[in-house]
């Protein structure tokens, strides 16, 4: 279980309350998750779908919370994929939760595989693409993320819960 000192602490929670600089804003809010794009890496268009509740791990979601994961999940890739258009081979969605080996705010990275991207490292997708994007560390343009978070939000109006 996690302690008061951990919550105040953490960067998505402060990025969810709007007490840090949130680029983009954020995109969709239900009654227990939010929708963001990514700070760091991983390029414009990666959003970050996480439960309002400070949770450090998927048991701890609530029958609630649980319930409105998957057609949430589904409803963000699908916008992604609309957006990003003809370009998104794929929409990898995986969870991320530490940080320094330390289990911390849990979050779902809902990012486009870009063919350009695979190619400008080198043939690598999945995972490894991730890590090149890491070890570069080249953050995105904060107009591109903006203009992508416009265009994502008004789809993300458009497109019904799957």
């Amino acid at each position: 279980m996690t302690d008061r000192h951990d919550e105040a602490a953490c960067v998505a929670c402060r990025l969810a309350d709007g007490s840090v600089p949130l680029p983009g804003g954020t995109l969709l809010r239900t009654a227990h998750w939010t929708v963001e794009h990514c700070v760091g890496p991983l390029g414009v268009g990666t959003l970050i779908v996480k439960p309002l509740r400070h949770l450090t791990g998927v048991h701890e979601l609530g029958g609630e919370e649980a319930a409105e994961l998957g057609p949430l999940l589904g409803r963000v890739t699908a916008a992604v994929r609309t957006v990003v258009g003809a370009e998104c081979e794929q929409v990898y969605v995986c969870l991320w939760s530490h940080r320094g080996r330390v289990p911390g705010h849990i979050h779902f990275v809902v990012q486009p595989a870009r063919t350009s991207d695979i190619d400008r490292y080198g043939n690598v997708y999945g995972p490894e693409l991730q890590m090149a994007m890491f070890g570069q560390g080249a953050e995105p343009d904060a107009g591109a993320v903006e203009e992508f978070c416009g265009r994502v939000r008004r789809v993300l109006g458009e497109v019904s819960a799957i």
